[in-house]
């Protein structure tokens, strides 16, 4: 097991490098490593440390939300309020609607099968984008009008709407009764309720960090350990069904109550977990390129898939531009935000398979195994063709579209 666990790294690292190399983002590297190792080609990667990396991913997440919280303010969280709002919905409800209706005209889907394809793929990835949202700041890139902040507030709330109507169709496909009276008001009190624990959470380790001088290597442990039973909390199947906690913006939260409340500490925090995310980069998107199954791609779907995934993508970009509408961001940033929105990977590879589980355990009613194969490939094909695309795009024209800031 340690071998394999070497192995890997050795691997991304070796290809982060090569792709760095070559002026493209080295996560590519990384995705490619879990490819080349994982099931898709070589199958080198033991079953435990599979496993290993599937929980790691929730860990590897929440390190980039902590960072992501850590170096947002209150007067860059007024700046993006009303857009970020706006672009943590409209995008992936106007994609996911598209693909519907794209693949019950073209595939033959019926609305309800169309409805989880849709809503499958129209997650964005925070796993891409927030990282290099991160990087752009760090580097003062778009600082002046926030537009990373923008992009990586939003995306970390998209994925909720989206989970939130795949949740309703698969119900539909099941025959169960779908309270629309609930769903309604539940995921806007989902997100509020979300940010508002998060920032309770925040506000009660600055009071024990300022009483209890320990260790800053020890904060980020007790951190870490408090984000995660939070996170793992708000994905409690039973609260779920009551209310869908906005687990990733609550642990944004922290962070951020954490930098309005003790900033000198968040500083020290920022830096620690920078070192953190080296580590828990290369797993993460090794995860995700071990989830990539390419033998669900046969030719023939491809090229209705690409069509697919070109509209959607089109939809998607047209509901970003509407989210911007009345914002101060010029022409140039709002075709970046557009370009930032396009990765998918994250909840496409957590997911993907979950309609062919449930059709298998006979719980999607008359959904066959065809579409759930079907939905699988296509959810696949999203990650290879939207995350190197997205990846490159963010690197390529984030330094000439976002004014750098001294």
């Amino acid at each position: 097991m340690l071998i394999d666990f070497a192995l890997i790294i050795l691997v991304a690292l070796l290809l982060n490098y090569v792709f760095t190399l070559v002026k493209l983002p080295g996560i590519l590297g990384m995705i490619f490593t879990g490819i080349l190792l994982g099931p898709s080609v070589f199958d080198l990667v033991n079953p435990e440390v599979a496993t290993f990396l599937q929980e790691f991913k929730t860990v590897a997440l929440i390190v980039i939300l902590i960072r992501a919280g850590l170096g947002i303010n209150k007067q860059t969280l007024h700046k993006v309020g009303r857009p970020a709002i706006n672009m943590s919905f409209i995008p992936g409800v106007l994609e996911g609607t598209t693909v519907m209706l794209i693949a019950h005209y073209v595939l033959g889907f019926s609305f309800i099968e169309g409805g989880i394809l849709g809503f499958i793929i129209a997650a964005v990835s925070p796993a891409v984008v927030v990282p290099a949202m991160l990087d752009l700041k760090d580097k003062g890139y778009g600082q002046k009008k926030e537009v990373p902040t923008l992009v990586l507030a939003g995306a970390s709330v998209d994925d909720v709407f989206a989970i939130t109507i795949f949740g309703v169709f698969t119900g539909l496909a099941a025959g169960n009764a779908i309270d629309y009276g609930h769903i309604f008001w539940s995921v806007p009190v989902g997100i509020a309720l979300g940010a508002l624990l998060g920032a309770l959470i925040g506000l009660a380790l600055v009071v024990f960090f300022k009483k209890y001088h320990i260790r800053d290597t020890k904060k980020v442990i007790i951190f870490m350990i408090v984000a995660v039973v939070f996170y793992e909390f708000t994905e409690w199947e039973t609260l779920k069904e009551f209310v869908p906690l906005a687990g990733l913006l609550g642990i944004m939260a922290i962070g951020f109550m954490i930098l309005e409340k003790y900033n000198k500490l968040a500083n020290r925090l920022s830096v620690k977990f920078n070192k953190v995310w080296v580590l828990a980069e290369i797993l993460l998107f090794v995860y995700i390129g071990t989830e990539v199954q390419i033998s669900q791609l046969n030719a023939s779907l491809i090229g209705i898939g690409l069509l697919i995934l070109l509209l959607g993508l089109t939809a998607r970009s047209i509901g970003v531009w509407l989210s911007l509408i009345g914002s101060d961001l010029n022409t140039k940033e709002r075709i970046f935000s557009v370009i930032a929105y396009l990765p998918k990977a994250t909840v496409q590879a957590a997911i993907g398979a979950v309609p062919l589980t449930l059709i298998g355990e006979g719980k999607l009613g008359d959904v066959t195994t065809g579409t759930g194969q079907t939905i699988l490939a296509l959810a696949v094909l999203s990650i290879v063709v939207t995350a190197p695309i997205g990846a490159i795009g963010i690197k390529l024209f984030g330094p000439h579209l976002l004014e750098k800031s001294e």
